[in-house]
């Protein structure tokens, strides 16, 4: 019992998950102008793509830092949560298939584009038919059962989505200077409503501010990893991004229809649940259209 009330202030600890958060905020920082000076000089090296694409992903964790400042989470909020994260995802979804259709110097993007979403719903699909059924053999910290699916899912699709991103960071630093540092600024601003959509998944249901930011940059992982390769091989890996793009966002659309928006409905009227899917969403494509 004591162990038990000792882990649980480890993990609900404000001042902690506030240190966390400092040192986060402040990596970011000092990552950013360090890139910014060594691209503004034209030293473009495989260590500055790598830091710049793990900016992008440290980013992603400032999505989880607007919960440090609530920490009564009553069960509306699941389907709050639920929607917001459902607006998200969406808007983040058709964002992807716009890029797809518009990478320059690809034959056939559009086609690529569509036919990644289309696998990308399918492979979704039978992932969770996969995992139904074993809901008990399931656990992410205090989340487990078809909870834990659940955000093993969405965590796992945010992850496919990341290595498109790295690519897309790679090949823009292949291109010129000046548009690799827009496109690492454009997608490290665009990762933070992503780590939002994976924090209102794990925090209501129990998971620390720290963990959820943890999740949300784990996430995010793949950009650094791919980015580096991209930037080597910039033609190659081209042609794979608007596919790529396609995959994630055809996962993401397969969540919103199947998981969150039933989940949100058994929380809140379906007046609710679209209205607030529908503002969420149209936010945040217009968010991407003002950042790019």
């Amino acid at each position: 019992m004591e162990t038990q009330k000792a882990e649980n202030r480890y993990s609900n600890n404000p001042r902690l998950d506030g240190a966390v958060a400092g040192i986060l905020i402040i990596l970011v920082i000092v990552s950013t102008i360090w890139v910014g000076r060594e691209a503004g000089a034209g030293n473009i090296t495989t260590r500055l793509v790598f830091i710049a694409a793990t900016i992008t992903a440290l980013t992603t964790g400032l999505g989880a830092l607007p919960f440090l400042f609530t920490r009564n989470i009553s069960t509306n909020w699941l389907g709050y949560g639920n929607a917001l994260a459902a607006g998200l995802m969406l808007g983040a979804s058709i964002g992807l298939l716009y890029e797809g259709m518009d990478v320059q110097g690809v034959s056939m993007p559009a086609m690529r584009t569509w036919s990644g979403a289309l696998i990308g719903g399918i492979l979704v699909y039978y992932a969770h038919k996969a995992l139904k059924g074993r809901e008990e053999d399931f656990s992410i910290g205090k989340i487990q059962g078809a909870n834990a699916i659940k955000v093993l899912m969405i965590v796992g699709i945010m992850t496919a989505h990341s290595f498109a991103e790295g690519i897309g960071v790679g090949v823009s630093y292949g291109e010129s200077p000046s548009f690799g540092v827009f496109i690492t600024i454009a997608i490290a601003i665009h990762n933070i409503p992503e780590g939002l959509a994976i924090s209102l998944i794990l925090i209501p249901r129990g998971t620390s501010v720290r963990a959820a930011a943890g999740w949300s940059i784990f996430s995010s992982l793949p950009q650094p990893l791919m980015a580096v390769p991209a930037f080597w091989f910039v033609l190659t890996f081209k042609h794979f991004l608007p596919f790529g793009l396609g995959l994630a966002a055809g996962a993401m659309l397969w969540m919103v229809v199947k998981e969150l928006l039933p989940e949100a409905r058994a929380e809140l009227s379906s007046a609710k649940v679209y209205s607030l899917m529908t503002l969420t969403a149209a936010a945040m494509i217009a968010f991407q259209l003002f950042i790019h």
